[in-house]
């Protein structure tokens, strides 16, 4: 992300501070008697509220939602990286409340708390007065996408629609329930007018009308799994109410024309990305100078473990030598590595595999020269050799070579020499051609089509893009899931993706040869709340099993 996005942040962040906490007990503040009388006033209340979730997206979630997934497998080098299991225990499926992916929580309730601050320093909620309603959409919205964010991850979840109070004790609520004042919150926040739909600079990270529209579609695509308090007794034959609503607003955002795929895929990806890139509806924006509220980590866990030299001095395989090496400790599944076999698709390339050779920092593209370590060219195995229930593989080159890797996230050098392996490169939360997917799965279920889209040209419109065969029949529902893994690897949606289609227990990896149980463990689909949250908030349960 560019700096001048964040200016209008950087220059009001001073102006207004929140209490945040994870008992979710606050010092109650007074409320302002006239509204803010300027937009710069407006967003002075409002600039603590965006990036709360910052953090977990470029770290912890990221490793919750992806290990989770078919998507990578974490492994160990002679016990480097094993921390206590976090890693492994994602993949696995056997996530304990004490590991660290899901140790973020606590940032949930506290970035919703800084909503509920703000909309009470702004007059407080008042769904009869217009211009109020107006004036706290954009808190109203971002309320909603915290406590999706929560929800989705961890099920029941307090219903945070106020300031608490020292002395008030917040229980979790039922996931249903959750979900309708989700729903309730966005209804609310579009209907008020307050929700720019300029998508431009001032925009990006933001909450806008088609943020919200995308969060709603999400919510309704996900509705019968959302409204079933029971997550294991989930099933996708289950009937989705709310099909036709996901069309709507679907809809909505297509016409709006502010939205396209002009975009090659990698270049969505780079270190360069921003307001600018045409598909992103909603971004979290990231600099890797300013690690102080968010980093963005991925390249650090994806790509190959050592490629920062030659093994001695010697240049690595960007072509320089870097002071830092990855960790490397995600690996491509066997499972998802097939999916990169489409002829002539971009996509393809995000996948490292085979005999590599060296990339150009600059353009990213792989030249013809072998990249060469202590003597050996480096030749990646689609399949590894695991050496104890540590996921261990060893710690020679042997080790290091086995496994595909993902290259989606490009680094910079100065990510590696200057600030810790943290990236520039922005991470799209809500993407156009997640639009157009949900539209064509929509249809697919049952929901009646409109305006001359159908499921195959609405797929075909992603195949095109990125130079796939274009599919000569109506998609299957398992054709659509297995080109979401292709289109939307490692953006964090694989697993809410494998759960509403009923394939989360399916065998991939090495999950189900290590933990048996996983197949038949369906509360696995949410994870354990965090021993600092439930230590916090005594009165909540623990989830079932953990």
């Amino acid at each position: 992300m560019k700096n001048n996005i964040k200016l209008t942040t950087w220059l009001v962040g001073s102006l207004l501070t929140f209490s945040a906490c994870t008992d979710l007990n606050v010092d109650l503040k007074s409320t302002y008697t006239e509204y803010p009388d300027s937009e710069i006033a407006k967003e002075a209340k409002m600039a603590g509220l965006y990036y709360g979730f910052g953090g977990a997206l470029g770290r912890r979630y990221m490793e919750a939602a992806l290990l989770s997934s078919d998507e990578f497998m974490a492994v160990t080098f002679g016990g480097n990286w094993y921390d206590g299991g976090n890693y492994i225990h994602s993949s696995l499926h056997a996530s304990l409340p004490g590991d660290a992916h899901v140790d973020w929580a606590g940032d949930i309730p506290a970035a919703i708390t800084k909503c509920n601050q703000a909309i009470f320093d702004l007059g407080g909620e008042d769904e009869n007065n217009a211009e109020q309603e107006a004036l706290i959409a954009p808190a109203l919205a971002m309320r909603a996408f915290y406590h999706f964010i929560f929800m989705d991850t961890f099920g029941a979840t307090p219903k945070l629609d106020h300031l608490i109070g020292d002395s008030e004790a917040i229980d979790r609520s039922p996931r249903s329930e959750i979900t309708k004042f989700i729903e309730s919150d966005l209804l609310r926040a579009l209907a008020s007018g307050g929700l720019k739909e300029d998508v431009d600079a001032s925009t990006y990270g933001k909450p806008t009308k088609w943020m919200a529209e995308a969060l709603l579609a999400k919510l309704y695509i996900n509705w019968a799994v959302y409204t079933c308090d029971d997550v294991a007794t989930y099933d996708p034959s289950m009937t989705n109410s709310k099909l036709n609503d996901v069309i709507k607003y679907c809809d909505d955002i297509i016409a709006s024309g502010h939205f396209d795929l002009s975009d090659g895929y990698r270049k969505k990806f780079m270190p360069d990305n921003g307001y600018q890139i045409k598909d992103f509806i909603y971004a979290m924006p990231y600099q890797n100078n300013e690690t102080s509220t968010r980093a963005n980590t991925y390249a650090r866990f994806q790509f190959w473990p050592k490629f920062n030299n030659d093994g001695a001095d010697g240049k690595g395989l960007f072509g320089i030598t870097l002071s830092q090496n990855a960790g490397g400790i995600f690996i491509v599944t066997p499972e998802a590595a097939d999916r990169f076999c489409l002829e002539g698709d971009e996509r393809n390339e995000i996948i490292m595999k085979g005999a590599i050779n060296y990339y150009d920092i600059s353009t990213h593209t792989m030249g013809t020269e072998p990249y060469i370590y202590n003597g050996q060219q480096v030749v990646l195995t689609k399949n590894i050799t695991i050496l104890n229930d540590q996921m261990d593989l060893g710690n020679d080159l042997n080790a290091w070579c086995q496994g595909y890797r993902c290259i989606k996230w490009a680094i910079q050098a100065d990510d590696y020499n200057l600030y810790n392996r943290n990236q520039s490169n922005d991470v799209p939360i809500f993407r156009y051609a997640d639009i157009l997917l949900m539209k064509a799965e929509a249809i697919l279920r049952g929901a009646t089509a409109t305006n001359g889209d159908t499921p195959q040209s609405l797929f075909n419109q992603i195949r095109s893009y990125c130079n796939a065969p274009l599919l000569e029949h109506t998609p299957s529902l398992n054709e659509l899931l297995e080109e979401r893994g292709r289109e939307f690897y490692a953006e964090t949606w694989r697993r809410n993706d494998l759960i509403r289609f009923g394939k989360f227990e399916d065998d991939w990896g090495y999950k189900n040869q290590y933990h048996p149980e996983a197949q038949t463990e369906k509360w696995r689909r949410i994870f354990p709340v965090s021993v600092g949250l439930m230590n916090s908030n005594t009165n909540w349960k623990q989830n079932y099993g953990y």
